[in-house]
């Protein structure tokens, strides 16, 4: 079937929704049970031929002050909510009421947003009855009326530009004052939960980054229903009823489309407003992620590619509206930490640039079935060339936790949660005869992600995992010290000159 045909939603599709709807209101199956036995039929259920019953939609638009539009009915005079009979050019019943509604009052898919509380799920399910109508040669017949809920984006309603034909007005009703018993009684009900016209965030998306410069983006599949089809975007998707929160939204997510991609934190950065199939807006949570793992390796089960890129390559990308921009701002706000020059570099016995209180390093602990994690420091470089150490680093204008977090991804490709790591010795050194004294404080972590790799190949030539009993002769001696210190339980110690 190409893209081209217009079919109306499948039977399939508004049973689905159907049965969405009643696994919220399992007491209406029996008052629905006419629209269940119509959906076992044979003719098209959203067919106004199909008699005597079928669905029709309608859309519940909600303003900041928590009042549904209605419309005179030229004809009836009744004063519904906006809504009809579905099209065959619809793709779903939601499509039908965002049509609907702008062919009627005449606003715009984007002017309108899904609400947080029902998402694309129908907020009622109304059956009514229909008069006969000579003058169309219609029968008396039913509609069941499946109706679902919007916020208007803005927050002033928009100028309405209403269809003469078959509008004669439109009033604003307070949920108390909704004409449709039923639909008031859901809108009263859910009222204290929130539902209050102001637009949320209903999707939630990652911002994958690798810390040194790279972003990982998601090249979507190119097929009917897709967002934005055929282009870079971020993983991630829309909210479901049972999520707990927007970051449980996104990790269910990442489970889905990309397993084995799990930063070891999600933390809000930008709320986005992206645009649905249907055209309505989507506001989006944006989350920043830190992971450095092969995208190559990942199971990514939806989308084509998965693959980094860096913010000089943006330009010349298909990217999701907006996004170049906000991997911009990111960048802009976490800018990639350069290692020094061999120059800048501080000779032996030489306190970095910028060691604060005489703390010369932070060093990582990691224990691993009675082993300990240690690199082999390149020859030329300064502090313990040529033995084995601990996974160090110095402090710039941060916590030392924040600090080593930081170290053990730049010189290992580890990620650690700074909330992760608790000190657990320090060791007070002496680099020379009559140098003023200078504290190694080791850290040790309760978790990490990630396989010890080369990253600085100036600074370290290989890790290892060593057996805390036994450990390398060569081995700065404060490390040694620190490892018997912590493996004794002892959470001090004192060391002379030891260079």
């Amino acid at each position: 079937m190409s893209r081209g045909d217009h079919v109306p939603p499948s039977r399939s599709d508004i049973r689905a929704t159907i049965e969405t709807y009643l696994s919220r209101h399992v007491e209406e199956r029996p008052s629905l049970e006419g629209l269940l036995a119509v959906l076992d039929g044979t003719e098209e259920p959203s067919s106004r031929a199909t008699l005597p019953a079928h669905v029709t939609c309608s859309a519940v638009v909600i303003d900041r002050d928590r009042r549904v539009l209605h419309i005179g009915h030229r004809v009836t005079g009744l004063l519904p909510c906006l809504g009809g009979h579905v099209e065959a050019g619809d793709r779903t019943l939601l499509a039908a009421a965002v049509r609907e509604v702008c062919e009627k009052a005449g606003l715009r898919p984007g002017d309108l947003c899904l609400t947080s509380q029902f998402l694309d799920e129908p907020i009622d399910v109304d059956v009514h009855d229909i008069d006969a109508n000579p003058a169309k040669g219609e029968p008396a017949h039913q509609h069941f009326d499946v109706r679902f809920a919007f916020y208007l984006t803005a927050e002033q309603p928009p100028a309405l530009a209403l269809q003469g034909e078959e509008v004669a007005g439109v009033q604003w009703l307070p949920y108390a004052d909704v004409r449709s018993p039923t639909l008031r009684a859901k809108l009263l009900a859910v009222e204290a939960d929130g539902l209050d016209g102001r637009p949320e965030p209903v999707s939630a998306n990652a911002l994958i980054h690798d810390g040194a410069g790279r972003y990982l983006l998601h090249l979507r599949d190119d097929r009917e229903g897709m967002w934005e089809p055929w282009v870079l975007a971020l993983a991630g998707g829309k909210r479901a009823r049972d999520d707990a929160s927007l970051e449980a939204t996104l990790r269910r997510e990442l489970a889905e489309e990309v397993p084995g991609l799990e930063p070891a934190e999600l933390v809000p950065f930008a709320v986005q407003e992206a645009t649905s199939v249907d055209g309505l807006a989507v506001p989006m949570s944006v989350y920043a992620g830190l992971w450095s793992g092969d995208a190559e390796a990942v199971d990514l089960r939806e989308g084509v590619l998965l693959k980094w890129f860096t913010v000089a390559t943006l330009d010349r990308l298909r990217l999701s509206p907006g996004l170049g921009n906000l991997i911009r701002r990111h960048a802009a706000e976490h800018p990639t930490v350069e290692k020094p020059s061999a120059a800048a570099r501080p000779l032996p016995g030489e306190a970095p640039a910028g060691t604060v209180l005489h703390v010369v390093g932070v060093h990582l602990h990691l224990e691993y079935e009675g082993k300990v994690l240690l690199g082999l420091r390149h020859p030329d470089s300064a502090y313990a060339g040529g033995s084995w150490h601990a996974l160090a680093g110095h402090l710039k204008a941060e916590a030392a936790t924040a600090g080593l977090a930081r170290e053990a991804f730049e010189e290992a490709g580890l990620v650690i949660d700074p909330a992760d790591l608790e000190l657990v010795h320090t060791v007070h050194t002496m680099d020379r005869p009559g140098a003023r004294p200078r504290i190694q404080l080791f850290f040790r972590s309760r978790h990490w992600e990630g396989t010890p790799e080369v990253r600085e190949p100036d600074r370290c030539l290989a890790w290892k995992w060593w057996d805390a009993k036994d450990l390398p002769e060569q081995i700065v001696p404060y490390t040694r010290v620190a490892i018997e210190g912590i493996g004794a339980g002892r959470s001090y110690s004192e060391l002379g000159w030891s260079r």
